[in-house]
């Protein structure tokens, strides 16, 4: 689906994802949706973002800027005997198809939203631990939850973002498949 704007598009896409390249081997539908970097879509993102993961009953999903996807592919663990971080510092994840269950999110966004398996299955929220999370956090009507890592969209050459981030996956070390149940 696309909105027919060439100069500002929004597009929403999917694929099939075959149980063999999914967690827990379970055949999964990926939503993706594009949404120009203005101002009026970066105040609707978190909206959108709910709107699209609640309506598709999402284990997981994200928000993230164009050329996030390359820096989470620095990000994939392709050997047992590579290093421990990617090139920016941050934990390398594994591929999906290696996660236990499609309710761990394989990696974090600007934007997170999380179902309410999935907030159980990292252990969010937790008062003692997520009060600076909690803050940028919102509840869906589903009981699963939207969370914004930095007040404006991720930008890795940012030390305050890339050290959110940081943070983030050091308090959720089940995002990526970094820890064994």
């Amino acid at each position: 689906m696309c909105n027919g704007d060439e100069s500002n598009p929004v597009m929403i896409s999917g694929l099939q994802k075959p149980a063999g390249l999914s967690p827990g081997g379970q055949p999964l539908f990926e939503m993706h949706a594009e949404l120009p970097l203005d101002a009026i879509s970066i105040a609707a993102a978190a909206d959108v973002l709910e709107a699209v993961a609640e309506g598709a009953h999402a284990y997981w999903g994200h928000a993230s800027p164009e050329g996030y996807g390359s820096e989470v592919s620095e990000q994939m663990r392709r050997s047992a005997h590579g290093p421990e971080r990617s090139p920016r510092g941050l934990p390398l994840l594994k591929l999906s198809r290696h996660l236990r269950s499609p309710e761990i999110p394989q990696y974090l966004g600007w934007l997170n939203y999380w179902s309410s398996a999935a907030a159980k299955a990292i252990g969010f929220p937790d008062s003692a631990q997520d009060s600076e999370l909690l803050t940028r956090a919102r509840r869906t009507a589903s009981n699963g939850w939207v969370v914004q890592l930095t007040d404006a969209p991720l930008d890795y050459n940012n030390p305050v973002h890339l050290e959110a981030l940081k943070r983030a996956y050091e308090r959720f070390p089940e995002i990526g498949g970094r820890t064994v149940p």
